[in-house]
């Protein structure tokens, strides 16, 4: 089976490849982080798509923040020997922005092939599991597969999923008794299946204060000073309070990290009124998520008061952990014996700090394991994916598709 693989691999390997070099040369990033949005890029997979004689259908999601008023969902399936059960390879086409531009050795929205590599903005997060999904459904068109395999392309990974799995979930596309792999973690030697991922909860804190000229700031309220020392303050209580080791995940702890930091004032002379910023948590399941941000907002309000300002505490984004997907559910199984078939090696399972599509199926009782190959520059300057990369998870995944239980 391994031999005919690679066969139709070879086969269908440069076309994939220059097609998802057009995928990429379209930027996506997500609205919510000041891109335009999916839709051109959707326009564009879904062309590619048909013409490699798949059957295309989407679910738009309504979106108002966006010129087209949707955000794409695209998803196709091939059938196989049972039609009653549905393989999944889930990828997300947005991205988030390029960061510091002057870091990028290349520009971030071309990509550029180089020394095995192409290097873009989303070319592995989640164009690599894109790319090595469409190359693996068609092999597995080429060589009948025991039951049907889809392919799901969604919006909105990139900030909570809303208008992307969440929707389709909401549509009914995926039944039970269906099963999913999301390539979008991963190890630099793929010897990882992550299985379970932490709470997710990104807060905006909003401390407001009394602008004046930084020449006579005791007539003020310094609004950034407050805020500088409440995220200080919340950033030791938190990792105090919630310091427990969980060794299923990497890293085992759980995490709180003061990130954005919104602009307050233009000018050096004066005292900003208002001081904007935020926290990207990555909270261990077996803490309750309405207790943690129960006390945030306590804390934060009594910490404000007592410094004679006030504070509005806002969740961006909330997702609680979902139950782990089990090592022995057949699909991991068969992921598990694919790697080590194409790679030699046994892989372990492991929990992250999330998060990925497959916190959502799990929550629908649909086991969801999340793998591929990558050396984990998603989201920095000179983002790139490898090539072999991407050939050796299509194989992989074809492999996974084709072994019964």
């Amino acid at each position: 089976m391994l031999e005919k693989v690679r066969e139709r691999l070879e086969h269908y390997r440069e076309r994939v490849l220059r097609d998802f070099i057009k995928i990429l040369s379209i930027p996506a990033v997500n609205p919510s982080m000041g891109g335009l949005g999916e839709y051109r890029r959707g326009q564009v997979i879904q062309e590619v798509l048909e013409s490699y004689g798949f059957s295309v259908e989407r679910m738009d999601s309504p979106d108002e923040s966006v010129p087209e008023g949707v955000r794409p969902n695209l998803y196709t399936v091939i059938d196989g020997g049972d039609s009653g059960k549905t393989l999944w390879l889930v990828a997300h086409m947005d991205t988030v922005p390029e960061g510091d531009r002057s870091l990028w050795k290349t520009d971030p929205f071309k990509p550029v092939v180089s020394d095995g590599k192409i290097i873009c903005r989303g070319s592995e997060d989640n164009g690599q599991g894109l790319a090595s999904s469409i190359l693996a459904l068609l092999i597995l068109r080429d060589l009948n597969p025991p039951t049907n395999v889809g392919l799901a392309v969604v919006s909105d990974e990139e900030a909570g999923s809303r208008h992307g799995i969440e929707y389709l979930l909401g549509k009914g596309l995926f039944r039970e008794g269906d099963e999913v792999i999301v390539p979008d973690y991963g190890t630099p030697k793929g010897d990882v299946i992550e299985v379970a991922e932490k709470h997710l909860l990104w807060l905006k804190f909003t401390v407001e204060g009394r602008q004046v000229h930084a020449s006579i700031p005791e007539q003020g309220l310094n609004a950034h000073r407050i805020g500088m020392r409440l995220a200080l303050a919340l950033d030791s209580l938190l990792h105090e309070r919630y310091s427990k080791i969980d060794p299923l995940f990497e890293p085992p702890q759980s995490t709180f990290e003061p990130t954005k930091k919104e602009k307050n004032i233009d000018n050096i002379n004066t005292v900003p009124g208002t001081d904007i910023f935020y926290f990207d948590c990555r909270i261990l399941p077996e803490y309750d998520l309405d207790e943690v941000l129960e006390l945030v907002k306590r804390f934060s309000q009594e910490f404000c008061s007592a410094h004679g300002s006030k504070v509005d505490v806002e969740v961006v984004v909330r997702t609680d952990a979902a139950q782990p997907t089990p090592p022995e559910t057949p699909i991991v199984r068969r992921l598990a014996k694919a790697i080590e078939t194409s790679r030699g090696f046994k892989p372990r399972t492991i929990g992250i700090g999330g998060g990925t599509c497959a916190t959502f199926f799990r929550r629908r009782g649909i086991p969801a394991p999340a793998w591929y190959t990558t050396d984990m520059t998603a989201h920095q300057p000179n983002e790139y994916c490898k090539i072999d990369n991407l050939v050796a998870d299509a194989e992989t995944l074809a492999l996974t598709a084709l072994i019964s239980e």
